[in-house]
This record gives C-alpha cells, sequence and structure tokens, in this order.
C-alpha cells in the first residue's frame, strides 16, 4: 500500500466518499429502507451478515468506480470481512482504487448544552492498530449540534480534535464529522460558532498534520470555502443530513470545492429485490448525480 497515492487521491481527486458505516443503532432502519424488514432476520449477527451483503453488493458493482468514488467509509464489522476472498479494505484499493476510511465513534453521548458529543471509545487503540494493519488510510467519527450553544460547540469541537489527534498519532488521517442538524432553528448561527471553533483548533495543530472535516452542507453557500483552502485540511466533505438526494445534490452543488460524503442519499433507491441489473442502473445513476454535485 502507498499511503502517498491515497493521500493524493483525496486531496486532489475529483469524485466523493461513499458512507457505508451504518452501526448497531442505524442497520435495521438501512436494512428496511433496502427492502429487508426486521422480522427477516432474528439477532444481531444475522443482521450485520445482511448489510454486509448489502455493502458488498453495492462495492462490487460496475457503478462503484474510482473515477466517481474517492474513497468509502466503513462499518467496523465491514472492515473486518471480506468481499471476494479479500479483507474489505484491500478489496476496495487494491481491485477498486477506492481509500478506505472506517467509523470509530461508539455512538451519541445524551444532549447537553445543545449539543450530543460522542460516547467513550475504550477500545480505540485496539481499533486504529487494526485498522492500520488492513490498510485503512482513514477514519471518521460523529457528534452532532442541535442548536447555537457557544459552549456545547466549544466542548463539541474541542472533543473531535482531541481524539482527531490520537488518530493522527496512530498513523491514520481523522475526519473530523460535527454534525449541525439541518433541523435546527439556530443552524446558521451554529454554523457560526463551529467554524470559528475549528479554525481555532486548526492553527493548534503540531508540524504539518492534516485533518479531514465532514460537516453539513452550509444555509450561506461558500462559508466553508476558507476550511476547503486551508494548508492543515486535507479535504472537506459534506454530509446529507436527512435532504433527499435531489437536495443534497442542489444544496452541494452551490458549494465549489465541497464534495459528499452521503449515505442515505446514496442508497435511498437501491433495494435487496433489484436484480443485478437494475440494482447496478439505480446505483449509477446515484453515482453519477453526487459526482456531478461534488466537482461543481
Amino acid at each position: 500500500m502507498s499511503t502517498h497515492e491515497m493521500r493524493q487521491r483525496i486531496a486532489t481527486g475529483q469524485g466523493f466518499l461513499a458512507a457505508l458505516d451504518q452501526s448497531g443503532g442505524s442497520t435495521p432502519k438501512a436494512l428496511a429502507a433496502y427492502g429487508i424488514p426486521a422480522d427477516a432476520y432474528e439477532g444481531d449477527e444475522a443482521m450485520f451478515d445482511l448489510v454486509h451483503q448489502m455493502r458488498a453488493r453495492i462495492i462490487t458493482s460496475p457503478a462503484f468506480r474510482a473515477d466517481r468514488v474517492l474513497g468509502a467509509i466503513l462499518f467496523e464489522g465491514t472492515m473486518d470481512r471480506e468481499i471476494a476472498d479479500e479483507p474489505t479494505p484491500h478489496y476496495l484499493w487494491r481491485s477498486k482504487g477506492v481509500v478506505p476510511f472506517v467509523k470509530v465513534d461508539k455512538g451519541l453521548a445524551d444532549p447537553a448544552e445543545g449539543v450530543q458529543l460522542m460516547r467513550p471509545m475504550p477500545g480505540l487503540d485496539e481499533l486504529l492498530a487494526r485498522a492500520r494493519d488492513l490498510e485503512v488510510f482513514g477514519t471518521k467519527m460523529r457528534s452532532v449540534i442541535q442548536d447555537a450553544d457557544e459552549q456545547g460547540i466549544a466542548r463539541n469541537v474541542a472533543q473531535q480534535f482531541e481524539v482527531g489527534h490520537q488518530i493522527l498519532d496512530a498513523g491514520l488521517v481523522p475526519i473530523l464529522e460535527p454534525e449541525v442538524d439541518i433541523h435546527s432553528p439556530s443552524k446558521a448561527e451554529a454554523e457560526r460558532l463551529l467554524l470559528a471553533g475549528i479554525e481555532r483548533h486548526l492553527d493548534e495543530l503540531p508540524g504539518d498534520e492534516q485533518i479531514m472535516l465532514k460537516l453539513s452542507i452550509p444555509s450561506v453557500d461558500g462559508f466553508y470555502d476558507g476550511l476547503i483552502a486551508h494548508p492543515r485540511v486535507l479535504r472537506v466533505v459534506a454530509l446529507s443530513g436527512g435532504y433527499s438526494r435531489a437536495e443534497a445534490n442542489e444544496r452541494l452543488a452551490r458549494n465549489p470545492g465541497l464534495i459528499a460524503s452521503f449515505s442515505r442519499a446514496l442508497v435511498e433507491d437501491l433495494s435487496a429485490t433489484q436484480d443485478d441489473d437494475a440494482f447496478d442502473a439505480a446505483l449509477d445513476a446515484a453515482v453519477d448525480g453526487i459526482f456531478r454535485a461534488s466537482i461543481t
């Protein structure tokens, strides 16, 4: 593996990141949207087998190509499984040319001060070592901002950067994801506070370290242009946040330099009942639309 090649691809490539990282709490919803109801399986093992089949079908599809998909964010269980008799990260990079990332957070804490911080991650060092051994390039971790509470947002950003330093020390590139809820009545003000907090912490990064950011599509077009150009930021990607794919693409296209990292919006037209031709056609249409919005 060439980490340098992966870094260059993420830094300069045209395309987007596919977010295939639904975890235990969100997997039943993802399967239901895919046409597999909760009464079709029993227990977590069967559930994760089914969602891995869904993800493997996406990744192996001819529509999932490196000329449009720069990277893929994996759930830990997907990272540890195989596709076509290869570890999933190896298959992604060696067979598809897609850079592998892994979600490392363990979900959200209860709301306080207008935000939800990340739960503790006691096994993070072990997970990072395993990811590095599997040739994973980077990580992703999500927290949420619901209100424009200055103290809450400061704590949220501080936690993201604190764990980000731990990930950098392990030799991986962290994607910090302090998501601003798209339904927040104070979304624009929350984004202003978030931007100020991120900029302060970026200036404190040691040496020539770089991080990535995954942010909600901003209320003000071009609001994150400074972050996109910042020398300490490898790339800024956007989550769909509950917007339909059409609306997310339209909003994203108004923010040059911001690229997609969509999850639900990527898979919203896919179904377990589709034959391969229909599945590949639906995925191709989704990938093409997200790609075009990402290179605008």
